[in-house]
């Protein structure tokens, strides 16, 4: 049915325009997951310098005797640590979200190929039952 036809066409254009929509939507997350996953990145890279310099200050009171000021820098250690440990948690998330958006736009922009694809078919089929229409009236002439 040439009006069928002519419908699929407009749905898989919007499709298209929605698809191209998703993929803007997901280059941006996938940005912003990049800048918060090199921030930790940073502050990991932060906090190893601060638990080497708290190390050599600990032994440093270690040698001097000083033990009450050793055990805050045992401590400043343990906080850094714990920090340590968190961003990398988090970034673990950043990746993992990361792949999902990548993934979301290998998808969209397969959907578009597809629906590129279904617009090409669907305009022959358009053609063709022109052609069958212009045929069936030259018939009846």
């Amino acid at each position: 049915d040439l009006h069928q036809d002519r419908r699929d066409i407009r749905h898989d254009r919007r499709d298209i325009r929605h698809d191209r929509r998703d993929i803007r939507q997901d280059e941006r997350d996938l940005n912003k997951d990049r800048v918060e996953r090199n921030a930790k990145r940073r502050d990991i890279r932060h906090d190893e310098a601060d638990i080497a310099k708290d190390r050599r200050e600990m032994r440093e009171d270690l040698r001097k005797g000083d033990k009450a000021d050793a055990a805050k820098e045992r401590a400043d250690i343990a906080r850094d640590r714990r920090d340590i440990n968190q961003d990398r948690r988090e970034v673990r998330a950043e990746n993992r979200d990361m792949g999902r958006d990548r993934a979301d736009i290998n998808h969209d922009r397969r959907d578009i190929r597809h629906d590129r694809r279904d617009i090409r078919h669907d305009r022959r089929d358009v053609r063709s039952d022109r052609r069958d229409l212009r045929q069936d009236r030259h018939d009846r002439d």
